[in-house]
């Protein structure tokens, strides 16, 4: 199950996340977001963990929880949405024909 974790410390690691969900289960991976132009944090993450029941385990437990003076938000992650397309282009030449 995909596990969505928002309201980060910006100083919380893959391996804060990943030890405060072990507890509860199994973890098979952790990803923080960071920002693609900074490298910094963007507070959330995503945590995979193998086991339904742990998961939702994980979940009732963290969420709400304090992790480095931050009130965790925790829930199951929703499929990600495709994002509309960007028109670009734009090419408005004025040619004549």
């Amino acid at each position: 199950m995909n596990i969505y974790v928002g309201n980060l410390s910006f100083n919380c690691t893959e391996a804060d996340l990943r030890s405060a969900f072990s507890a509860h289960g199994e973890v098979d991976s952790v990803r923080m977001i960071t920002d693609r132009d900074t490298g910094r944090s963007k507070g959330f993450g995503f945590v995979e963990m193998p086991n339904a029941s742990e998961a939702q385990a994980a979940i009732q437990a963290l969420n709400g929880k304090e992790l480095m003076d931050r009130e965790l938000k925790v829930n199951e992650a929703r499929p990600r949405e495709d994002r509309p397309q960007r028109g670009g282009g734009g090419g408005g030449g004025r040619g004549r024909w």
